[in-house]
């Protein structure tokens, strides 16, 4: 279903002020040098440019003169003018794109460096097809503005300025016959501008709603097509590109009317000047050559003009960009790293503790995923965590990875409480098989090693065949390097499964966390999996949300969750005596467990 963009007027609002370009200013600055060698090079292209049309007229003054040598030494200086003004153009070109290049690249990996790091609640806020969209498009947008725009701008405001001034320099009368309609030129470009701007934020934030959209689909195209929603899923996709094609209809037509209003204008004013200009060559005011240069400033100032009208709106929609970049470098996370982080230890034992914690996921801030829990688990120690759907039994593996932060209370480990250290520094020491594994468009070999990247071959195949996994990787192609698909496509669930415990069986870390780790598999890989995840968990912190008995049974404890609560605490055997919730579950949910025991 499709989204109306979440950019709402009062934030469209701001992109009304060009003074948003300023934020760019930071990735700028480290490049200064370059800054001033493309402004020493813009300087010196605007200043042949106007120097060029007082040798025009040197040398059409002086087509009739005796001396030959003369009119050579002006056609001479032209050419000289024509050579400083094509090195000074390639050296600004060269640069400006190459200032333009470097920082639209820095933007970039602030952006994803910063959003990578962000907390599922930002993800729960904001599509990932969204965040692409940004860092794409709109540096796109930014890419065209500081790679050309702003020098072009600042080379025609040069040439603008000198403009006028030789002009005056030369026949004030005719000047002012020239420069009258730009205060009416004026008036529109602030007017229609202030329309454009704001339709090109409005245009930005549909096509970042489109990728989203995209995004989202194609991900899911296999689920789409099975459910028969291609039709659905195509209106939803036209309606919003649709959605945004109007309101870039709407910014090109008075983009399209805008500069009818600054052609017109100018071209009006270079026909009276031109009329007036025979009429004082005639009567012997000025001469040929002075009417030839005024007339070549007088193209200059009204290409500037145009040019300046043209950019100003490309800089309007650079702005709307460069607000929805810093949007994401400035959004707030509620999960972040302690200003003082406490040091680290290098070896963890892997006690975890749960202190009275309560926690409401952003979304749904009215219901309690977890109701006061407390529990410990000792280092070594496994323990199981069952439940119905929604009971919690996830939230608890969120929450011990930081993911989140409970609303109350507090989570522990080896006596420290989470927030007080780098996400990064105990995140270390942790080993996750999530239900749903991640497989990422690499090979075999690249997706164990993401578990340790320092990794050695053998090590790499030691964990797959910990796994069960080595004898399915050495029947594909290419063995270890064959590469499995964005996503895992070339992979069966339990092959993928089987690829995500040996990532987690080669980071070899105290703790290992485990949800639905064997859900994917068959009856005779979950043996060969449930093998190596006892051998596995023997001498670390394991906590398993699971509801296969087979799985279940051999854990220290059992923790049973209802409702965000803990229900029940025991071994298999002391809560299947208590015909409690766990015994039920066991009779309902772990028929298959015992039928495989």
């Amino acid at each position: 279903m499709a989204r109306a963009p979440r950019t709402t007027e009062a934030d469209r609002a701001a992109s009304k002020r060009i003074s948003a370009l300023a934020a760019l200013w930071p990735f700028m600055r480290p490049y200064g040098w370059m800054i001033a060698l493309a402004g020493s090079a813009l300087v010196l292209t605007a200043g042949m440019s106007l120097a060029l049309p007082i040798a025009v007229r040197r040398v059409v003054d002086n087509f009739d003169v005796a001396e030959a040598a003369l009119l050579d030494g002006y056609f001479a200086a032209a050419l000289a003018l024509a050579g400083l003004l094509a090195v000074g153009t390639a050296l600004r070109y060269y640069f400006v794109t190459r200032l333009g290049e470097r920082v639209v690249a820095d933007i970039r990996v602030a952006v994803f460096d910063r959003v990578i790091g962000m907390s599922p609640a930002f993800f729960e806020r904001v599509k990932t097809g969204e965040v692409l969209s940004r860092i794409t498009t709109d540096t796109t947008l930014i890419l065209s503005v500081i790679g050309s725009s702003v020098s072009v701008a600042l080379r025609n405001l040069l040439i603008l300025v000198g403009g006028i001034g030789l002009m005056l320099f030369t026949s004030v009368k005719m000047t002012a016959l020239v420069l009258w309609p730009i205060p009416v030129i004026v008036f529109p470009i602030i007017i229609l501008g202030r329309r454009v701007r704001r339709l090109s934020k409005e245009n930005q934030d549909w096509i970042a709603q489109s990728s989203g959209d995209a995004s989202e689909q194609l991900l899911s195209a296999q689920t789409v097509q099975a459910f028969t929603h291609e039709a659905q899923s195509r209106a939803g996709f036209h309606r919003v590109t649709e959605q945004s094609f109007d309101v870039a209809r709407q910014r090109i037509a008075t983009r399209a009317v805008l500069t009818a209003i600054v052609i017109f204008m100018a071209f009006s004013a270079i026909v009276g000047f031109l009329w007036m200009g025979a009429s004082d060559v005639r009567a012997g005011v000025i001469t040929v050559g002075e009417l030839v240069q005024f007339m070549i400033y007088t193209i200059m100032v009204a290409g500037a003009v145009a040019a300046l009208t043209e950019i100003w709106s490309e800089l309007q929609r650079a702005a709307g960009a460069t607000e929805r970049l810093v949007e994401l470098l400035t959004a707030d996370d509620a999960v972040r790293d302690p200003v003082q982080a406490l040091p680290a230890p290098e070896v963890r034992h892997g006690a975890i503790a749960f202190e009275n914690v309560t926690f409401r996921y952003p979304a749904r801030p009215d219901v309690s995923a977890l109701d006061d829990v407390s529990f410990t688990v000792s280092p070594g120690e496994t323990v199981a965590l069952v439940g119905p759907s929604g009971a919690g039994k996830t939230t608890i593996i969120q929450l011990l990875l930081r993911f989140y932060d409970p609303s109350s209370g507090r989570v522990t480990l080896d006596g420290q409480d989470l927030r007080d250290m780098a996400r990064a520094d105990f995140r270390r020491h942790i080993a996750l098989v999530p239900q749903d594994p991640v497989i990422f468009a690499a090979s075999a070999r690249d997706n164990i090693r993401f578990g340790q990247l320092d990794a050695t071959d053998a090590e790499v195949e030691a964990a797959a065949r910990a796994a069960a996994a080595h004898d399915f990787l050495m029947a594909l192609p290419d063995g270890y390097e064959s590469y499995v698909g964005e996503r895992g496509v070339m992979l069966s669930g339990g092959q993928k499964q089987r690829i995500a415990i040996a990532r987690a069986i080669l980071r070899d870390a105290p703790v290992l966390l485990l949800d639905e780790a064997t859900s994917a598999l068959d009856a005779e890989s979950e043996r060969a999996v449930q093998r190596a995840v006892d051998q596995l968990s023997a001498d670390r912190t394991t906590l398993i949300v699971a509801h296969r008995l087979a799985t279940v049974k051999k854990a220290d404890r059992i923790i049973v969750f209802e409702d965000g609560r803990i229900a029940a605490m025991g071994t298999h055997d002391a809560l299947v005596a208590e015909d409690g919730l766990y015994a039920r579950l066991a009779r309902l949910q772990f028929t298959d467990g015992m039928a495989a025991e």
